[in-house]
């Protein structure tokens, strides 16, 4: 119900270091933009999948979790157990990818 919260803040997170300007030839760095979107279209996905599930609403409270007791607890530990392991496997997933075209590029230099 709210494991889209942990890609949404690094997705925020991404965004910002890509629009502050950093200058460097790091492959991490040139390929920033494609984490950037696999981010926000992995959260927006997850969003209208909660959205059409009826785990997330247009009213207050928005997450229906919140309307039961214990409900926060409930939604953290989604975030946490779901929300946190996806983004890490899309990260490390991306960081893989950089790093098989870092070297594609260095061989075909070669």
């Amino acid at each position: 119900m709210a494991c889209f919260i942990a890609p949404l803040v690094e997705a925020i997170a991404v965004t910002a270091i890509r629009k502050s300007g950093l200058k460097n030839n790091s492959p991490f760095l040139q390929h920033l933009p494609d984490l950037e979107k696999m981010l926000w279209g992995g959260t927006l996905m997850l969003i209208v999948d909660h959205i059409i599930n009826g785990e997330l609403t247009w009213t207050f409270p928005f997450f229906t979790s919140l309307g039961e007791s214990g409900g926060a607890a409930i939604l953290w530990r989604e975030v946490l157990t779901v929300g946190v392991p996806m983004t890490l496997v899309l990260t490390v997933t991306w960081a893989g990818w950089v790093l098989v075209k870092a070297k594609d590029a260095r061989a075909s230099r070669a």
